[in-house]
C-alpha cells in the first residue's frame, strides 16, 4: 500500500498500480515478473486531472520545426475509459514537426507499450504514435499509424533525424478509436494495430533503457487514452 501511495502523490492519480495493491485491472495492466518479483504495469487513464491543463507527470518535446506542442487534457464522451483524455491541440502545419508527450518515469529497456488512439483531423497528417526507450526529443524509437496514409510505420529518431526501417500499409480509419502497441526485447520489435501483429522488426539503435509516451506530426488532432508501460525484467 505505501508503494501505491508514493507513486499516486506523483503523478496527482493518473497512474493505476492495479496490481500493487489488488484493485480491478484495467485491461492489459497485468503484473509480470521482474527479477522474482512483480512489476505492475502502469496506465494512465488521465481521468483525475483538471480538463484544459498539461497532464501531471509528463515532460513534453519537440523534434524538427515549427510551434512547439501544446499538449492538455480533454473530456471526450466516447474515451475507452471515461472521461478525460490527452491531445495535443496546436495545429501549425510545418511538415517536419513531431510533438511529443513523454511519461516522467518508468524508465527501461525491455517490455511493451500501447495506447487507445483517435484520428480525428489534421491536413498535413493524422497519426497516433508511440514512442519508447526515449532519451530525448531527438533520440528515441517510434511507431506511428497515419490515417491520411493508411499505413503502419516503425522508426527511429537518432540526433533529430527520422529513419523508417519498417512499413505496413493497410486501414487505419480517422474517427475510431484504435489500439497501437509495440513489445520490445533487445533488438526485435514488433508493433501491433488493433490487436494484430504488423511490423516485425530487428534494429540495435538504441540498447539502454527510456521513457515512453504519445507522439503526433504537424497539425494532426489525436485523441489518447490508457497509455500503458509493462517493462519486462531480464
Amino acid at each position: 500500500m505505501e508503494l501505491f501511495r508514493r507513486f499516486a502523490v506523483t503523478a496527482l492519480g493518473v497512474v493505476t498500480l492495479s496490481a500493487a495493491v489488488g484493485l480491478p485491472q484495467h485491461p492489459g495492466a497485468r503484473p509480470t515478473p521482474r527479477n522474482g518479483q512483480t512489476t505492475p504495469a502502469v496506465t494512465w487513464h488521465f481521468d483525475s486531472l483538471p480538463v484544459g491543463q498539461p497532464p501531471a507527470g509528463f515532460s513534453f518535446g519537440r523534434t524538427g520545426g515549427g510551434r512547439v506542442g501544446h499538449w492538455i487534457v480533454q473530456s471526450a464522451s466516447d474515451a475507452p475509459s471515461p472521461s478525460n483524455v490527452l491531445a495535443q491541440v496546436d495545429s501549425d502545419r510545418t511538415d517536419y514537426r513531431f510533438p511529443v508527450a513523454a511519461a516522467l518515469s518508468p524508465s527501461f529497456t525491455d517490455g511493451s507499450v500501447s495506447v487507445k488512439c483517435k484520428p480525428v483531423s489534421g491536413h498535413v497528417d493524422q497519426a497516433c504514435g508511440l514512442v519508447f526507450r526515449y532519451e530525448d526529443e531527438n533520440n528515441y524509437y517510434l511507431t506511428r499509424a497515419n490515417a491520411l496514409e493508411d499505413n503502419v510505420r516503425f522508426y527511429y529518431v537518432k540526433s533529430g533525424r527520422r529513419i523508417q526501417l519498417a512499413n505496413w500499409s493497410g486501414m487505419v480509419t480517422s474517427g475510431h478509436w484504435h489500439e497501437l502497441r509495440a513489445e520490445f526485447q533487445g533488438d526485435h520489435v514488433q508493433v501491433y494495430w488493433d490487436g494484430t501483429k504488423k511490423i516485425d522488426a530487428h534494429d540495435r539503435t538504441f540498447n539502454g533503457p527510456g521513457r515512453v509516451g504519445v507522439w503526433t506530426k504537424a497539425d494532426s488532432y489525436t485523441l489518447f487514452d490508457d497509455l500503458t508501460a509493462m517493462p519486462r525484467g531480464s
